[in-house]
Parts: C-alpha cells; sequence; structure tokens
C-alpha cells in the first residue's frame, strides 16, 4: 500500500516542483555514480559496457532534471552546483539508489526494481502538464525500459542458474525489499502537484510494479516477496550512511575546484 508523508507542503507551486524535480534528477545521479563504480570491475566486458551506459542515460536525466530545478529555483544554482555542492541532507533520492553495489546479483536486483518503476514513472510523467517535465520523461523512458529488460534478464539468468547464483539473487533482493515501498510514497508536494496533473500520483503505478516483479521472479525461480517493515527517509533527506561515502569522491574535485564544470 502506497503511504502518504506527513511533510508540510512547499509554500509555492515552484517550492514544490522545485522538490519534485530534485527527487527525480536526485534518483537518477546517485544510482549514475553508484553504477559508475562498476567500470572496469564488472564480471564481463559486455557487461561492463552495459551497466557504464545506464549510468552515463541516467546521469543526462540528473542533469536535466536538476536543471529545471536549479531554473525553478531562481538562485542561479545549475545543475553542475545542485549535483555537486550540495550537503548530504539536501538530497531527496530514494534510499534503494544509495545501497551499495555489493555483488553483481545484488546490483541486478537493485537495478530491477528501480527500473521497472522508472518505467512506469515515465511513461506516466510524459503527459504531464508540465512540458519540461513531459519532454524528459517521453525520452528517456527509452533509456529506462532497455534498463528494465536487460535488469530482468539478468535476474532470470542467475536466479534460474547455478546453485549459487540463485542463492546470490535471493540474497540480492533480500537487501533491496525494504527499500520498495519508499518509491511509491506520496507527502503533500507531490499530492499537490499530481492533483494539477504535473507529478504523477504513484500509487496508480503500484499494480503493474507489482505485477511485473512476480512475473520475472516466477521465471527465475524465485520466492515472491514478503515485504518487510519499510525503511524510508530519503525524500526528507535522512540517508543511510552509505550516501556520504559516495558523495565524497563525487564531489572532490568540484569542492576543491569550485570553478570548475564538466
Amino acid at each position: 500500500m502506497t503511504a502518504t508523508l506527513s511533510t508540510a507542503a512547499p509554500a509555492t507551486r515552484d517550492e514544490a516542483l522545485f522538490e519534485y524535480a530534485l527527487r527525480l534528477g536526485d534518483d537518477s545521479l546517485i544510482l549514475g555514480q553508484r553504477l559508475g563504480e562498476w567500470c572496469g570491475h564488472a564480471p564481463a566486458l559486455e557487461v561492463d559496457l552495459s551497466l557504464a551506459n545506464f549510468a552515463l542515460d541516467l546521469v543526462g536525466q540528473a542533469i536535466l532534471f536538476l536543471g529545471i530545478a536549479g531554473t525553478v529555483e531562481g538562485t542561479g544554482r545549475d545543475a553542475d552546483r545542485l549535483a555537486f555542492h550540495r550537503d548530504v541532507l539536501a538530497f531527496r533520492n530514494c534510499l534503494l539508489v544509495e545501497q551499495p553495489n555489493g555483488d553483481f546479483a545484488r546490483t541486478m536486483a537493485r537495478q530491477f526494481l528501480f527500473s521497472t518503476m522508472q518505467v512506469a514513472l515515465f511513461d506516466a510523467l510524459a503527459h504531464s502538464t508540465e512540458p519540461r517535465l513531459a519532454e524528459i520523461a517521453a525520452k528517456a523512458v527509452k533509456e529506462v525500459r532497455y534498463h528494465a529488460e536487460l535488469s530482468a534478464d539478468w535476474v532470470i539468468r542467475l536466479g534460474d542458474g547455478t546453485d549459487e547464483s540463485h542463492e546470490r539473487m535471493v540474497d540480492g533482493f533480500d537487501w533491496c525489499w525494504r527499500f520498495v515501498e519508499e518509491m511509491f510514497d506520496m507527502d503533500e508536494t507531490e499530492l499537490a502537484l499530481a492533483a494539477e496533473g504535473i507529478a504523477v500520483d504513484r500509487a496508480t503505478l503500484r499494480a503493474d510494479f507489482d505485477a511485473r516483479v512476480e512475473e520475472v521472479l516466477r521465471e527465475a525461480t524465485l520466492p515472491l516477496p514478503a515485504y518487510p517493515r519499510a525503511v524510508r527517509g530519503g525524500r526528507r533527506g535522512h540517508h543511510s550512511e552509505h550516501l556520504g561515502h559516495l558523495l565524497a569522491p563525487m564531489q572532490y574535485l568540484p569542492r576543491t575546484y569550485p570553478d570548475a564544470v564538466w
């Protein structure tokens, strides 16, 4: 069931849109950074290239969403400033994307869950009444659909593979299940924007998400989830210790050389 968070709504529409664009951008940025950690370490060259391309797709989305946030905020912060000069408490990504890669199976479990949600989100967001969001989503959904399909293929391959690969896939999902509910939470910010047709009502995405997850897990001969108690906080800036460790190398050069740009 989708939760409604009891957080105060921003005072203005622009403040709400700024917050929403941050959430979308931060989700993609942080997962892109996580996937970049696989460069040179993936189990095969083809997989290494695939994960690097996933990361580039996600960072590209982040640049566009954070660009909207900067424009709406109107204080001169562009996507670079928002990505590289915010403290950990100012990030609004969901907790799932900041989790450590673990082994390849856990990375694929995380990717499958997030990308399956993101496909449904962007499909709906492409019809947003905010043209800038709709344009980004319409383009990005083609990328994330491929992310979801390839990660599903790996879930099936590993789940229905050897005893070891099956067990690693089970362990990978066991790490991730507690973070799923947060991806579908709605607070007053998103409820207000959804009422205007700007944001997506995440509750409408859950049935298709659950159906796709069950379909892939059955084919992978993996146990269906009994979701544990949800862990939340990322949308309010309450993150795990893992995000700070991720941001330190990501932000090192821009903070050392403040005038540097991509």
